[in-house]
């Protein structure tokens, strides 16, 4: 980030906020500020202060990073977080473009299985403009990952009943719980 008060590029400063409170200046909407003076970073949201050493601004910006992009995988499919804000489903220790659906953002595969009936199989999945294989393979991710209130009600063919449950407001229940 640029700091056009003083002159000096940041490098190397937490993607995160890069990545969430993209700069107007230096200063947004969002409250948030990053400043350098060369040997330590500043970091400011809302009226709040912290100072990093450059050293800490880069394990933060790691544990961010992991934080941000997570796979994880299930008995049949895998779900990834990339940093670029994509939602990857894939299946499982696959590793060829045809075994991979990519969404906008997770937000996106939520709203795909909202707008799907209460018992849907691969054939509804594809009337979403999803081809091939990859219908069967959202199939069983839906039913694997514990964001979606579902279950496997049959397997052939392969049918999905959604269920009243446990997945959270948001639909991504906290990784380090569920694995």
């Amino acid at each position: 980030m640029y700091d056009p008060e003083r002159g000096v590029a940041c490098h190397g400063v937490v993607a995160l906020l890069i990545a969430f409170f993209p700069p107007e200046g230096n200063n947004n909407a969002s409250g948030v500020r990053v400043m350098t003076d060369g040997e330590s970073i500043q970091v400011t949201i809302d009226d709040r202060t912290v100072t990093l050493s450059r050293e800490q601004a880069r394990e933060l910006q790691d544990a961010l990073g992991d934080a941000m992009t997570h796979k994880r995988e299930f008995l049949h499919t895998a779900g990834e977080h990339r940093e670029d804000g994509k939602y990857v489903v894939s299946r499982r220790s696959a590793d060829s473009a045809g075994n991979t659906k990519v969404f906008d953002d997770f937000e996106q595969v939520r709203r795909l299985f909202e707008r799907l009936p209460e018992e849907f199989t691969a054939e509804e999945v594809s009337r979403t403009g999803i081809t091939g294989s990859r219908r069967h393979m959202l199939v069983r991710h839906f039913a694997e990952h514990p964001g979606f209130d579902c279950t496997i009600a049959r397997r052939n063919p392969l049918t999905v009943e959604k269920t009243e449950g446990s997945a959270g407001a948001e639909g991504e229940p906290d990784p380090a719980a569920a694995d």
